[in-house]
């Protein structure tokens, strides 16, 4: 299977933190990787280093056979090719919907009105949200808001879609339309890395589950051997701590 990413030997140090202590790991093409563990463990930091939003202290990030973490290379265009949906919606307030999804395309990719607004409109269809381009972000749910967040990034075009626990902001009811979307998107092969606590997701979605602790990658697999049958004592005593029988249920 193609790679759509490979990291190498990753490692992050904030002055004497040493967040990330040389992860490694592959996500193919049209493949779906959730990324679990406990806060701190560097599952955030991994994310953001995979799209450069951090630089690497040491190792490789390789983006479908390209070294993004080459010094030469153009850091923007390959934001472009990355998708990133963040906790927090980070909407433009003052943007109706339709607005925050051109705004990007037509500065960055060079998209004429029309084109732009045409690929909105086909990804705002795609989230369940068509009929609320005009409306602004203060308008919306928390859950429609996030909605319009992956929206956006779809409209981008990307090759892989990063999600850094895109529904811990959300109101309990809320996460539902929000897993919903991702359900769809990873129905319609995109390649996703997600970051989460919502062990039901990745127990029903994800190709694999990564579970990291302290900068490491403790053990990864298919659901069912990592989230029912974990090898190591840390994921069963995290899982022990976060898994509703309901999230794992056979």
């Amino acid at each position: 299977m193609t790679a759509a990413i490979e990291i190498q030997g990753l490692h992050k140090s904030f002055g004497d933190l040493h967040v990330l202590r040389g992860v490694d790991f592959t996500v193919a093409a049209g493949e779906v990787v959730c990324v679990i563990g406990p806060s701190g463990s560097g599952k955030s930091t991994l994310l953001r280093c995979a799209n450069l939003l951090e630089r690497p202290t040491a190792g490789r990030v390789v983006l479908a056979g390209t070294d993004v973490t080459d010094p030469e290379v153009d850091i923007d265009l390959v934001r472009r090719r990355i998708g990133m949906v963040f906790q927090q919606f980070n909407l433009f307030a003052h943007l109706n919907v339709l607005e925050n999804l051109t705004i990007a395309q037509r500065r960055v990719l060079g998209r004429g009105k029309e084109e732009a607004a045409r690929v909105a409109r086909q990804n705002l269809a795609r989230v369940g949200l068509a009929d609320k381009e005009d409306s602004y972000p203060a308008q919306l749910s928390g859950g429609q808001q996030q909605r319009v967040a992956i929206a956006r990034a779809l409209s981008m075009g990307p090759e892989l879609m990063l999600f850094d626990e895109p529904t811990s902001a959300l109101d309990p009811e809320l996460v539902g339309d929000v897993l919903a979307v991702m359900r769809s998107l990873a129905d319609e092969g995109m390649t996703m890395m997600v970051v989460t606590h919502e062990m039901g997701f990745a127990r029903e979605v994800a190709d694999r589950v990564v579970f990291m602790d302290d900068g490491v990658v403790v053990e990864a697999g298919p659901p069912n051997e990592v989230l029912i049958h974990p090898k190591h004592a840390r994921t069963r005593s995290f899982l022990a701590r976060v898994v509703h029988p309901t999230d794992v249920e056979t």
